[in-house]
This record gives C-alpha cells, structure tokens and sequence, in this order.
C-alpha cells in the first residue's frame, strides 16, 4: 500500500513541477500556454491560465495529502513515540548556592579533549 502511495506521491511531483513550468511567468519567460494575442486558439490566455492555476492548485492539495499519509504510514510502521511526545528531565546548567562543584572523574568522558590531554596524541616538540 505504502509503495502505491509513494509511486503516486512521484508522479504528482513530476506534474506538479510541469504545470508549474509551464504556466506563463511575469515577463511571459517560460509561457507556453499559448499567448493572448496568438488569434483564435484552443485556449485563450485568461483561460490557460486559470486552467494552470486550479491545476497547480489540485496538484499542491494532493502532493500534501499524500505527503501526509506516507507521514502517518511511516509513523505507524515504526511504533516509534513521537519526540515531543517525550520529556526530558529538568536539569541546572549551575550548581545550587553552597554546594560544592561535582568533581570529574580523572577519566573524564572519553571525549576528544580527554583523548588529547591523555597524551595519546602526536609529539609537538617545543622551543624553549
């Protein structure tokens, strides 16, 4: 089902990039509707362009309804809880008044500025 979806999902983006190429800029740059003064053609120019126009619209409304239901699908198949379903604790970026601070371990975290203080790194030499 969900591979429907996105085959969908697909072409709406395709067309959805068409049409809107398609439909005739302010300077008439990527126009190929068929001009205004072009005579007595299928479409005249106020008509393609509302018929892009409702187009792009359709095309927009059904890229987000797909969008949205590969979200859903995708969340469901997961089971995942959401992130802001989630809470995280409530911690102090500062130590309480007349506490000490935490020592550190003499290990530290095995961070990158543990792993270099360690001297474990490469031998600068030094001038004196």
């Amino acid at each position: 089902m969900a591979t429907v979806i996105l085959v969908v999902h697909l072409m709406i983006a395709a067309a959805l990039v068409g049409v809107v190429l398609m439909q005739k800029s302010e300077g008439g740059a990527l126009g190929m509707g068929g001009g205004g003064g072009a005579g007595g053609g299928f479409l005249t120019g106020r008509g393609t362009a509302n018929l892009l126009t409702r187009t792009t619209a359709a095309l927009a409304a059904a890229f987000f309804f797909t969008s949205i239901t590969l979200t859903i699908m995708a969340n469901k198949r997961t089971g995942a809880p959401s992130v802001l379903d989630q809470t995280a604790p409530a911690t102090s970026t500062s130590p309480p008044a007349g506490d000490k601070p935490a020592q550190v371990p003499a290990e530290g975290r095995g961070g990158i500025l543990d792993k270099l203080q360690g001297g474990g790194g490469p031998q600068v030499p030094r001038s004196n």
